[in-house]
């Protein structure tokens, strides 16, 4: 389990692209990456397909390494190490480091 989900706000914390906030769109576990939006843009020459009329050259968002971002608290806004502690009912939830405020959306 990462620390990092899909939809949280995180900060780019090295790279060309450092000091970025913005949303992750999508973790891929099996490679230890996320894909935030709007970072790490490459461009992409696409042909012409069935489901894509017009070709062209298109930027889309890749992968980053999950290391080199942090989570932005939503309680606190600021960049923030995560940890994990268990409530009264036995569930796992993540914590901010800093104000010990639960991230998880319940």
């Amino acid at each position: 389990m990462y620390k990092i989900k899909r939809d949280d706000t995180v900060i780019v914390i090295s790279g060309k692209d450092k000091g970025k906030k913005s949303k992750v769109l999508r973790v891929i576990p099996k490679d230890k990456k996320v894909i935030v939006d709007n970072v790490n843009v490459v461009k992409k020459h696409q042909r012409p397909t069935q489901k894509m009329r017009e070709g062209g050259i298109i930027e889309q968002p890749s992968p980053i390494d999950i290391s080199n971002v942090m989570l932005v608290c939503p309680n606190c806004d600021q960049k923030t190490r995560v940890g994990f502690k268990f409530l009264e009912d036995g569930s796992k939830v993540r914590y901010c480091k800093k104000c010990g405020e639960i991230v998880d959306k319940s």
